[in-house]
Formats: structure tokens, C-alpha cells, sequence
């Protein structure tokens, strides 16, 4: 396979194990969506640090610690970004199961949009046509839906709102992603390990059986893995092709939601829906547009 298949055939898996993930809380009840949220944290992180080990990503870690040494400062920059992305990875684990999973994949729909809005305010990036489109058809949505309902869930907003200053805390501080979420979730585990012994584990010992000695090590292993499916997808697509997969992780956590799980999506909000997917659509568009020209400029040259 030449590297554009590998990065296609990554980025799907990828977003696929992403959707399987959003249904876990479901499939592992009685334990509550924080219940699960703590148990991934866990088992994540020895996936992940099973991942830096057999990847060779280990000499990178220890360098990027080495580098930082006892600077206090770069370490409060750093862990500054942790606790917004403790509280998506607790979100993404608690909505599905408490009537918000297709709230949660709205904001995710959204998300890559407010990235362009965050990126013009911060960075001085400013979009182009096909983006501004992009934007006031998913502004359209989001004002219908404020009509509609007279309010917009918050964990939508948590989510869309949420993860861009994550992403542009770890891009100034240049921080690899993959070391970047190691070292998050090593501050992240303590507390998740805290929780489950005040709490318990979420079920009482008789109600141990199989599936949940079986899936929850799945759950650490299909979290690292998709990660690392995702990092990879990165490095061996165009950015714009990258961007237009990731739009499949929205619309299974969407689909996910709403016919597996059966989270009622009001007819009045249908509007606002298809105006954001409308939205999602010209992105991807200027997306394929990107590629076709970088590809006309290489046969040029």
C-alpha cells in the first residue's frame, strides 16, 4: 500500500474505533458513564505506554522530558491544558448514557469549524471563501436552533468551545500529541484511581462476570490504538484529506446516538442539523479543492 492508502485506511479505523468507544458506556452498565470515564483512564494509559514502548516513541519522550527538566514554568504550561481534556474524555464516556450523545456529537460536528474561528482570533489565520461560507452555515444552524429551543445544550458548547484552546495551548508549547496525551492522563489516572476507591468500582463483586473483565481491557486497548491509528493517518495524508475523514467521527457518534441509543432528535432541530452538515460539507469541499490544486501544482512542476 503506498502511504495515501495507509493514512486512508488508518484515519476510517480510526474514526470507527472512535464510535465504538462512544458506545461503551452503554454496553457497560450498570457502571455510570464517570464509572467508565475512570476505568478508560486507567486502562488508556497502559495502553498508551505499551504503544510508546513497542513504537520506539520512548527515546522522543524521554528527550522531550529531558528538555523541559526542572523548568517550573514550562511544566504549569504544559499540565495548564489537562484539565480540559479530562473534562471531554470524562463528557465523551458520561453523554452517550445520560441523553446528551447527540448533543456531545453536534458539538463535535462543530468543532473543526470554531478551530477556523479560534485560529483567525489567535493566530491571525484568516479563511477563505469556501470557510466563511462554512462558518455562517453552521452560525445559521446554531441561531436556529436558539430560535427553535431558546437554548443550545451546554455540552455542546463544552465540546465545540472546549477543545480548540487545548489544541492551540499544546501547538505553542509544541507538545506531540501522543506524549502529549501520556503525560495528560498520567495526572489524569491518580485522580480516576481516587475516585473509583472512594466509589468503588462502579459494581459490587458479584456483578463482575466476563464481559467486563473482557471489554474493559478493550477499552484501553481500542482508546491506544485509535490514537495511535489517528497519529498516523496525520503523517500520511494531506491535510485537507485528513480533515474531511475526521468528519466521519461526528457523524457515527451522531448515528451512534440516535438509532442505537435512542436519543430523541426533535423534528424542530432537524434545521439546524442539516445546516451544520451543510456546513461540514462546503468544508470538505475546500478541503478536495486543496488537493486538487496541490496535486495540478506538483504535475506542473
Amino acid at each position: 500500500m503506498n502511504p495515501t492508502s495507509k493514512g486512508i485506511a488508518a484515519a476510517l479505523l480510526s474514526n470507527i474505533l472512535f464510535g465504538v468507544i462512544y458506545l461503551y458506556s452503554h454496553w457497560l452498565k450498570p457502571l455510570s458513564g464517570t464509572d467508565v470515564f475512570a476505568w478508560r483512564m486507567i486502562v488508556m494509559l497502559g495502553g498508551l505506554w505499551l504503544l510508546v514502548l513497542v513504537t520506539g516513541i520512548w527515546p522522543q519522550l524521554k528527550a522531550f522530558v529531558s528538555d523541559i527538566g526542572g523548568d517550573p514554568r514550562r511544566w504549569l504550561l504544559i499540565f495548564s491544558a489537562t484539565p480540559l481534556i479530562a473534562v471531554q474524555l470524562w463528557l465523551f464516556m458520561w453523554a452517550p448514557v445520560n441523553g446528551h450523545g447527540v448533543n456531545v456529537a453536534t458539538g463535535y460536528f462543530l468543532f473543526p469549524l470554531m478551530m477556523v474561528v479560534f485560529a483567525r482570533i489567535f493566530l491571525g489565520e484568516k479563511p477563505n471563501a469556501w470557510q466563511k461560507t462554512a462558518l455562517i452555515l453552521a452560525a445559521a444552524g446554531v441561531l436556529h436552533e436558539i430560535w427553535q429551543t431558546q437554548a443550545i445544550a451546554w455540552t455542546t458548547w463544552v465540546v465545540c468551545l472546549g477543545y480548540p484552546p487545548y489544541y492551540l495551548l499544546r501547538r505553542q508549547m509544541q507538545v506531540p500529541a501522543l506524549i502529549g496525551l501520556v503525560l495528560d492522563l498520567m495526572l489524569i489516572a491518580p485522580f480516576a484511581a481516587l475516585y473509583l476507591m472512594i466509589n468503588g468500582s462502579g459494581l459490587d463483586e458479584a456483578a463482575w462476570s466476563w464481559k467486563y473483565i473482557v471489554l474493559i481491557p478493550l477499552l484501553g486497548i481500542f482508546s491506544a490504538v485509535s490514537m495511535q491509528l489517528n497519529l498516523a493517518a496525520s503523517r500520511f495524508l494531506p491535510v485537507p484529506l485528513f480533515g474531511i475523514l475526521s468528519y466521519l467521527e461526528p457523524v457515527l457518534l451522531f448515528l451512534g446516538s440516535w438509532i442505537l441509543l435512542k436519543t430523541e432528535v426533535p423534528p424542530e432541530s432537524w434545521p439546524t442539523y442539516g445546516l451544520i452538515i451543510s456546513a461540514l460539507l462546503v468544508s470538505g469541499l475546500d478541503g478536495i479543492l486543496k488537493i486538487y490544486r496541490f496535486r495540478h501544482k506538483v504535475m506542473a512542476s
